[in-house]
């Protein structure tokens, strides 16, 4: 018979990533996340985050407000399905933000001091690979996956359906469209031998932004902003792995009807570390903050996020059945 542990299949399906409406632009997509599984596969995560810092941490254009306080707890679930498209693995998910959004400064010379709860803006992703491994399709298959050199493209896409008020600076929703075009690059180090794989991976991604005609009486506009983020990852031992990750954002200037404000340009470091805690299971948690940020008009944010993941495939689970297993 099989062994099972041999092709446990969860580890590229936590969710927790850095996207628009579901995760702010200045944390992480996690590592490993485009690393591919059995096509046919299901995920169900539940992401939970707390961000703080000079900016929304809501808001993936991250306006700084020098003098101002944000602090934001969000609870993100979600759905992920993988298939084939055009013959080359694809993912495709949806995700929705929840929770509490609290804080006091000045935004374009407006002063507040508010706190806003509820549901931001649902997000929607498609991955599929270009360059790598052919398509995941069987046990043999999932056996033999090693990731070598593999390139994706991905679209990310937030609907703006999330609670706002026109009235108010600070939202869950954004009242606007906005995504992003990125490139996944996974590179395998080494022997593809559990307990010793290693990784570089890379995301560079474009956000583009539509125009919020409705912020306190105005419009905000904001630029193109360019991020790339990178992981270097190995495993610890054969269920629990770690992470050294990068991410580095520049552009997406904000205007407000007209009048620019200052483009980004920060970087941030940080740590994740994964563990399998069963063939269905996946527990994930890091940690990120800005290091360029010691003059006031610079981004400052630091957040924590822990990620559980229950992902199945109907194979999987049926040869759990015939091998006797709960």
């Amino acid at each position: 018979m099989i062994d099972l542990r041999s092709v446990r299949w969860v580890p590229a399906m936590i969710i927790a990533f850095m996207v628009a409406g579901a995760m702010p632009s200045s944390a992480q997509v996690p590592p490993r996340f485009y690393w591919k599984s059995l096509i046919g596969g299901r995920a169900v995560p539940v992401i939970g985050m707390s961000m703080s810092g000079n900016a929304n941490p809501i808001d993936p254009t991250h306006t700084v407000s020098p003098e101002a306080s944000f602090e934001a707890t969000m609870v993100i679930a979600g759905y992920a399905h993988t298939f084939t498209l055009f013959d080359r693995s694809a993912m495709a998910a949806v995700l929705v933000p929840m929770g509490r959004l609290s804080g006091g400064g000045s935004i374009f010379g407006r002063t507040f001091g508010e706190e806003a709860s509820g549901y931001g803006d649902p997000l929607l992703e498609i991955d599929i690979n270009l360059i790598g491994p052919e398509p995941i399709r069987n046990i043999p298959d999932l056996m033999r996956y090693e990731p070598g050199f593999s390139l994706d493209v991905l679209v990310d896409l937030t609907i703006p359906i999330g609670e706002y008020d026109s009235e108010e600076p600070l939202n869950l929703g954004q009242n606007r469209w906005y995504g992003r075009v990125g490139a996944p690059i996974v590179w395998q180090l080494g022997p593809w031998v559990p307990g010793r794989r290693t990784t570089l991976e890379f995301l560079p991604s474009l956000w583009l932004y539509g125009d919020n005609d409705d912020f306190v009486g105005h419009t905000l506009s904001t630029d193109p902003m360019f991020q790339i983020e990178g992981h270097f990852t190995r495993d610890l031992v054969e269920d629990l792995w770690a992470s050294l990750d990068v991410t580095w954002m520049t552009g997406g200037t904000a205007s407000l009807d007209g009048v620019e404000g200052d483009p980004l340009n920060n970087v941030g470091l940080g740590f994740t570390l994964g563990y399998h805690i069963n063939d269905n299971l996946q527990l994930t948690g890091g940690y990120m903050a800005t290091v360029n940020d010691s003059e006031p008009t610079d981004l400052r944010m630091d957040g924590f996020k822990i990620s559980l993941v229950f992902g199945w495939h109907p194979l999987i689970e049926g040869m759990k059945r015939l091998q006797g297993e709960p």
